[in-house]
């Protein structure tokens, strides 16, 4: 067990700083002072953060941590703590971790028994969360689901019947295919899609995933999605505002032949291959 008391510490410590996800003025004032006091400030992209920085008068020493430099930067982060140098991580925006490096060096410094403390600031799927209108206790935030439609698939297959609501992020050129998928999966559930948070144009966009997924040629920018779990009373069923003909028909579109779109369905609708055979081809 490891046993961490934030401010009765004065070792060299990494900060993990939460920066606006689109309003600067976000920005708390411990944000602030922790960032113009550490040692050094770590940076997903150097050059965004330095727009931060110039903006609030922050001088620090900036360097690169993200994704592509971890086996590089962990180490020399590492060295900075035991030199007895404080190091503030920060993400492009939001918090560091959160769909955004930072997990990996957190780990590592734990490991090391070097303190790490974290700055509160925004978040984009809690601000999305608490505006959505929909039951924000429990919530399982997914994070931005596989870019491959087909692991996509088994994602949202296996969290179909989860009783939280769930919370993802999405970009523009993948939204529309997302909502199609989630509806095949999901049913045509109740959700929120909120764009641009904070920002100048933040919009929130309330209702079913079919009336969101109506309006997708308007909408741009990046998307937080809070869509309603499974319900109690359907726990191991999903109801469908589509017909099974057009159900199968979603799945031959989406790739699958004829037979395989049948089974598919079957298994969504908890329901036998033969029965939506039959009521397929009797559609028709």
């Amino acid at each position: 067990m490891k046993r961490q008391k934030s401010f009765e510490n004065q070792e060299a410590t990494l900060f993990l700083v939460a920066t606006p996800i689109g309003n600067l003025e976000e920005m708390t004032y411990r944000a602030i002072s922790t960032l113009k006091t550490v040692d050094v400030i770590a940076a997903e992209d150097t050059r965004n953060t330095i727009k931060l920085l110039n903006h609030f008068d922050i001088k620090t020493k900036l360097i690169s941590h993200h994704e592509h430099n971890l086996f590089q930067s962990i180490p020399k982060i590492l060295t900075l703590l035991k030199e007895g140098k404080s190091v503030a991580l920060v993400s492009d925006a939001g918090y560091p971790a959160i769909s955004d490096p930072g997990y990996e060096l957190v780990q590592k410094v734990i490991q090391e028994d070097i303190p790490v403390v974290s700055i509160s600031g925004a978040n984009a799927c809690l601000n999305a969360l608490v505006v959505s209108g929909i039951v924000p206790q429990p919530f399982l935030f997914y994070g931005f689901l596989d870019h491959q439609d087909k692991y996509k698939k088994k994602e949202l297959e296996k969290l179909q019947y989860e009783k939280a609501t769930l919370i993802f992020y999405e970009s523009p050129h993948r939204i529309k295919k997302t909502l199609e998928l989630m509806r095949s999966y999901f049913g045509n559930r109740s959700m929120a899609l909120c764009r641009e948070l904070t920002k100048k144009h933040e919009e929130i966009l309330r209702g079913t995933i079919e009336e969101i997924l109506e309006v997708l040629d308007t909408i741009k920018g990046e998307m937080v999605l809070v869509v309603e779990g499974c319900q109690e009373e359907n726990a191991g069923e999903v109801t469908f505002d589509i017909s099974i003909h057009e159900h199968v028909d979603e799945w031959i579109h989406q790739g699958l032949s004829t037979k395989d779109a049948i089974k598919k369905v079957a298994e969504l609708r908890k329901m036998k291959k033969n029965e939506i055979y039959a009521l397929y081809h009797q559609d028709k």
